[in-house]
């Protein structure tokens, strides 16, 4: 059963993220590249956090034996700044290797757009994150033990799954809209990413009361896909021609005239 709950909640946690990178990354170098460069840029955003977090624990153990809750607060809220600082610097970074790209290419243009480098590098910051805050979960889950024995909700890891697998595709669609605001100067975007970040970190104070906090989370993540489908790009019309799966009819006209074998007399 233990083996079951680790691979059942792993497969919910992780599940889309593969999807999403053996579809549409795997298969491109530079978005395997940036995917990778993505994960860094978090990487030193959670050591900064960390390290503010041992100080602030440092100076709170002065004064309280445990840390309060505000003083979790304060480290979650600090955490999810550091997070849209980096994705900050990893945009000014790939903005500066995408005029790179420009110079070395043949044909003058960039072989990967930035709406690409949006996706891959927000997916990589989900995936990273989601590693981070589940994989002590998943370690426990294998056992020894029963969740709820003593009166806890026995739906700790599942929800800890689901939990994951929104904040994976948030940081997705969060990473899309970031780079397009920040491409076209356009701060409220910014600004609603930011806040729509400290909510969901917020909302999971909230549990065990996961009703409280899932379905708000669940609500700003699909609020949040369609702002990013929109601004990648997508429409309406768009889904219905690839639901239907329809091929649109080749109505070029070719011109052979000034290729015809002259006539014999």
């Amino acid at each position: 059963m233990a083996a079951a709950v680790f691979f059942g909640c792993a497969a919910i946690a992780f599940g889309p993220a593969l999807a999403l990178v053996l579809l549409t990354v795997a298969a491109e170098p530079l978005r395997v590249i940036v995917l990778v460069g993505g994960a860094f840029f978090w990487l030193v955003s959670l050591l900064l956090a960390s390290l503010l977090w041992f100080v602030l624990v440092r100076v709170g153990a002065q004064a309280e034996p445990r840390p309060q809750r505000g003083l979790l607060l304060v480290g979650a809220a600090a955490s999810v700044l550091l997070q849209e600082l980096f994705r900050f610097a990893y945009f000014k970074v790939l903005k500066k290797a995408d005029v790179g790209l420009v110079t070395i290419s043949e044909d003058g243009r960039s072989p990967i757009s930035l709406r690409q480098m949006a996706y891959a590098s927000g997916l990589s910051f989900g995936i990273i994150s989601g590693i981070f805050s589940v994989i002590n979960i998943l370690a426990d889950s294998m056992g020894p033990g029963i969740v709820g024995i003593h009166g806890d909700s026995p739906y700790y890891f599942i929800t800890s799954a689901f939990l994951t697998m929104a904040l994976v595709l948030l940081h997705t669609f969060w990473g899309i809209v970031f780079f397009d605001a920040c491409e076209r100067r356009r701060y409220w975007g910014l600004g609603l990413v930011v806040t729509s970040h400290l909510l969901t970190s917020g909302l999971t104070f909230l549990n065990p009361w996961y009703e409280a906090s899932l379905v708000p989370i669940f609500i700003i993540t699909l609020c949040t896909g369609l702002w990013a489908f929109v601004t990648a790009g997508g429409s309406f019309h768009n889904v219905l021609k690839c639901l239907s799966c329809k091929q649109e009819d080749d109505s070029t006209v070719m011109m052979y005239s000034a290729l015809q074998v002259p006539c014999e007399d």
